[in-house]
């Protein structure tokens, strides 16, 4: 397309915004707004900061803006004004306020669902999320453990959350959620050469066909074909059943469908990637794991499934991954909506205007975790001398992720089978990574992989 045709589109697709923006001015408050510029309309700094990420810089990208601005300050992301916040005190802040409502920028709303647990407030909130947590709870997780080694994230997903196996409507999945992920952190410029706006054609295609698993795995219920508790969508329809909550509609189980998959596939996987990449780089590391996992192996009997137990001795495995997480948090931070005028340390924060919080800002703070790019995982041997807010790779507070026991089996039941079955060297020159908006290696992290025995 012609450069001179999409300038006019864009200024065409912006105008509405100048104008709202004229027309929607907001009168004068007592405290002033944080420092910082909101930048063009729509675009922001959107551009900006998603070189940064790209070229992993983001961290740096968000220091410099604090430096200039200190903890506080205004931009515009993804076509929403926005207050980016930074440090324990603000992580606590946006976790536990009542007057902050989870937000996705437009383009992650439009792919997830407008329906999901991430855009839900009040009652609605809780009625979601305690189904959800009726899923992920570890009474029930147990239940998945030997199931989790039967292949890798995505498969898990399907199996778990869809009880779908192999075939071409998977295949077809696992297509459609990675154009759908490359844009969930874009402009939201819906043309047909954006990224945004393939996204938004997968996300259809995928909501298709999960609703389509959806009508099925209600009529079979009916039918009294299958269990209620079979996997995660016969557990969404069951919810309502015995008259005290109210069922959840066939949009709300595919919204939070959607996002359970994101949630439990790409940053699983993410996690796993970069775990892998580090023992290989890491012999001493390697070497305490690979011990750790294979005492738990000699326990068993030849082909024993793991227990519980079992995971729950994999201690050092653990605190790898969590020092994986502080160092590389596969969610690079995420947003809140203000649902009124809002005054935080001196300054109004208007209602309707997104909040920004990033987890770099106190996993890699110096100030709370010694020499932070060291790679330490004793750091997480006693967890409760971590100051409140600081590790936020779950999230915090009432809003804690409710997946996190969820990731911490499907890792550990991962792992034990990576490194007690195979041995592994990094073949690959380049060993970065960008977000995109995930971390992702930058050669796609290619391996020479040998079997043990």
């Amino acid at each position: 397309m012609p450069v001179i045709v999409f300038l006019t589109l864009f200024f065409l697709a912006c105008l509405p915004l100048l104008v709202l923006r004229k027309k929607t001015r907001r009168p004068p408050h007592e405290k002033p707004l944080p420092p910082g510029s909101l930048g063009f309309p729509l675009v922001g700094q959107s551009f900006g900061l998603l070189r940064a990420m790209r070229s992993n810089t983001g961290e740096q990208w968000l220091r410099r803006r604090s430096n200039k601005y200190g903890p506080i300050s205004k931009l515009s992301l993804f076509g929403r004004n926005t207050v980016f916040l930074a440090g324990p005190g603000a992580h606590k802040f946006v976790f536990t306020s009542d007057a902050l409502a989870l937000q996705q920028p437009k383009s992650a709303t439009a792919i997830i669902g407008s329906r999901s647990l991430l855009e839900m407030i009040g009652e609605e909130h809780r009625r979601v999320r305690g189904a959800l947590m009726q899923f992920l709870k570890p009474e029930v997780l147990r239940r998945y453990v030997h199931p989790l080694t039967k292949g890798l994230t995505f498969d898990l997903i399907c199996s778990l959350v869809l009880g779908l196996e192999r075939g071409k409507i998977r295949e077809a999945l696992v297509q459609d959620f990675a154009e759908m992920l490359s844009g969930v952190w874009a402009v939201p410029i819906d043309l047909p050469f954006t990224k945004f706006g393939k996204s938004l054609r997968a996300r259809r295609r995928a909501a298709q066909l999960i609703s389509g698993i959806v009508r099925q795995k209600k009529t079979l219920l009916e039918q009294r074909k299958c269990s209620p508790d079979q996997d995660l969508i016969t557990c969404l329809l069951g919810l309502g059943g015995d008259g005290n909550s109210e069922p959840l509609t066939e949009e709300e189980i595919v919204d939070n469908t959607v996002l359970i998959m994101f949630a439990g596939h790409d940053t699983s996987s993410t996690l796993l990637t970069f775990i892998i990449r580090h023992l290989a780089n890491d012999p001493t590391n390697y070497d305490l794991v690979l011990r750790e996992n294979e005492d738990i192996a000699k326990a068993k009997a030849p082909s024993e499934a793991l227990t519980w137990d079992d995971v729950n001795k994999m201690k050092h495995t653990w605190r790898l991954a969590m020092e994986v997480l502080r160092t590389i948090p596969p969610v690079f931070g995420n947003f809140r909506r203000a649902l009124k005028d809002i005054e935080y340390e001196g300054y109004i924060i208007p209602k309707g205007w997104q909040v920004l919080w990033a987890s770099s800002t106190t996993q890699m703070d110096e100030n709370i975790f010694k020499s932070p790019e060291n790679f330490d995982p004793s750091r997480f041997e006693n967890p409760s001398c971590i100051p409140p807010y600081s590790f936020v790779a779950f999230g915090g507070g009432t809003r804690i992720c409710p997946g996190n026991e969820f990731a911490r089996i499907e890792t550990l039941v991962m792992m034990h089978y990576v490194v007690t079955r195979f041995k592994w060297r990094l073949s690959c020159k380049d060993n970065g990574f960008a977000r995109i908006p995930l971390p992702t290696p930058t050669d796609g992290l290619p391996i020479d992989l040998e079997p043990k025995n």
